[in-house]
């Protein structure tokens, strides 16, 4: 019966990594806008809605309720992923180790979204699932990059050691960013809930929490750029792995983009609209520095006869991404 179920190419798996890639970084932002509508208690329940399976529609019920239906749908995505890579030919045990992550994420999800309603949106709560989503996020980039090589010998590996660490620092900091972000989204206008209901704000620093936060978030937001900063100049004079400076590149553009969206909608008054545009660049950008840590490679000698630094590939590309290059068409 087995042999009668599908198999997957190498290829076919690759394209089934990057379309779940694509909704799990969807769904983080239609669950920033179930947030930002005030729609977080559009469904007062969980797993039901208004204690029915199918609940009357308002605005607010719709968006959340909505939200829960393509997390639902993305789950099942993540766990074709998970079979597509049991069926792969050859099989390789990483990517199915990787994969199931994917799956065993989703429902963490939903588990832990069940639990934040009912615990009527807390601040802790909200901030585990966003932060969670991020880690899920983290699994899906790792599974890309691995998909993309026949087996771990093929993948890059470089004696720069202090780019490859100071990538990984900056992606570290990423992480910081973005934990101190929950925690100013938790301090700030916007609870989640639009029906009156209280819905508890972080306030240890009393009126000035908000503006503590948003300044600490700052100061490390521009830590963190001043490293993507340093490690593009490192790279562009010690390596030649052009893939590793575009992705430093865009992470640099958009952490200027994020600068700026930060500076506005601060001076706004933090609208809803503008905190949106800004968790979608903050997303975006988590990305692109997990993916410039990939295309930064691990420490370690290079192959025997290879004088130059390996490099993964030369253009971002869609094709490029989709396979690796040889070594030697780089020297």
């Amino acid at each position: 019966m087995l042999d009668r179920l599908p198999t997957f190419t190498p290829a076919q798996f690759r394209k089934l990594t990057w379309v779940a890639l694509f909704f799990l970084t969807a769904v983080v932002l239609t669950g920033a806008g179930v947030r930002l509508t005030g729609s977080g208690l559009g469904c007062p329940d969980w797993p039901q809605c208004h204690g029915k399976a199918v609940p009357p529609l308002g605005f607010n019920t719709f968006v959340e309720y909505g939200n829960r239906l393509f997390s639902a749908a993305i789950g099942f995505i993540a766990l074709f992923v998970w079979f597509a890579a049991l069926r792969r030919t050859p099989r390789r045990r990483d990517l199915v180790w990787v994969s199931a992550l994917l799956p065993l994420g989703c429902l963490a999800q939903g588990i832990l979204g069940g639990f934040t309603v009912r615990n009527h949106l807390a601040p802790g709560f909200v901030m585990a699932h966003f932060c969670l989503s991020m880690v899920i996020l983290i699994a899906a980039v790792w599974l890309v990059w691995r998909a993309r090589y026949e087996d771990d010998a093929e993948r890059p590996r470089t004696e720069d050691r202090w780019t490859v660490y100071l990538v990984r620092l900056s992606a570290f900091l990423g992480g910081g960013v973005i934990f101190l972000g929950t925690l100013t989204t938790a301090a700030g206008p916007h609870p989640g809930d639009n029906d009156g209901e209280l819905v508890h704000r972080l306030d240890f620093k009393g009126a000035e929490t908000l503006v503590w936060l948003i300044h600490r978030h700052a100061i490390v937001a521009t830590t963190l750029g001043i490293c993507v900063v340093l490690a593009w100049f490192l790279a562009r004079r010690r390596t030649r792995n052009l893939q590793l400076i575009e992705a430093l590149t865009i992470s640099g553009v958009l952490m200027a983009g994020q600068g700026l969206v930060g500076s506005v909608q601060y001076g706004l008054k933090l609208p809803a609209d503008m905190v949106w545009v800004h968790v979608t660049l903050a997303t975006v950008t988590w990305i692109s520095l997990l993916w410039a840590v990939g295309a930064a490679g691990r420490v370690g000698s290079r192959p025997e006869g290879d004088d130059g630094p390996a490099s993964p590939t030369p253009s971002l590309g869609a094709d490029a991404l989709m396979r690796p290059v040889e070594p030697s068409a780089l020297r």
